[in-house]
């Protein structure tokens, strides 16, 4: 096989039939971010064996798929089979993972004894003492209790909530209100006569300091917060 070309490869219907694909033009396509199926495709040939180069029978297509047009099946394989990654491709997308992964428990979770969330390098060697496997096409929200549950004997971690009542001047509270909305779950609003917007929101504890930070930024600390529980 080339360096230049990897297989998606799709079982329907009993049979295997494979395509032969740019990888990254391919990965980029099944990230969502579109592409051109000819200029994804290295030739424009179904295989039921790539390696082998034996092509797919034209019957098997037409019964399957409705048609054996190459370029149709290829964007039906595309959407729905599975693109084999190269080496550097499946590191690349493995270590971005694991970021989030990171990002997520940490704005997530907290110390249970400190309520103060864990320093992502903490996170980071704790997750190398677990050996997890990373799941490079699964969302890294989807991956995340599994770690969480593994790491907690080494890594005390809570999932803690907390409320904060804020009030937010007229003049900032177009751009803040988007902010508060993304980062919290808004529980009680209420607009005052002069503009301001009073809000009781609950959020994990460990994304306290993230969302008192932005909204510091946005309305150049001219808000009022308490915490209420």
């Amino acid at each position: 096989m080339s360096r230049k070309y990897t297989i998606v490869r799709l079982s329907q219907g009993g049979e295997k039939f494979e395509i032969l694909v740019d990888p990254d033009s391919a990965l980029a396509y099944k990230e969502g971010k579109g592409g051109e199926i000819s200029r994804i495709l290295a030739v424009d040939t179904i295989f039921s064996d790539a390696r082998r180069g034996i092509r797919a029978p034209a019957e098997k297509m037409e019964s399957l798929f409705g048609t054996s047009d190459p370029v149709k099946v290829a964007a039906i394989i595309l959407e729905r089979g599975r693109l084999l990654l190269t080496a550097e491709q499946r590191r690349r997308m493995i270590e971005q993972k694991r970021k989030q992964i990171i990002h997520l428990i940490s704005r997530n979770y907290v110390d249970p004894r400190t309520k103060l969330p864990h320093p992502p390098l903490r996170i980071e060697q704790a997750m190398d003492q677990v050996h997890i496997p990373i799941d490079p096409f699964k969302d890294a929200e989807e991956q995340v209790q599994a770690f969480v549950k593994a790491l907690r004997p080494i890594l005390p971690l809570s999932m803690e909530q907390v409320s904060l009542a804020i009030k937010i001047p007229a003049e900032h509270v177009p751009r803040a209100y988007g902010t508060v909305k993304n980062l919290a779950e808004i529980r009680r609003e209420e607009w005052q006569s002069d503009g301001s917007w009073i809000a009781v929101v609950k959020l994990p504890a460990g994304l306290k300091g993230e969302f008192l930070e932005k909204l510091g930024k946005i309305t150049g600390g001219d808000l009022q917060v308490k915490v209420i529980g």
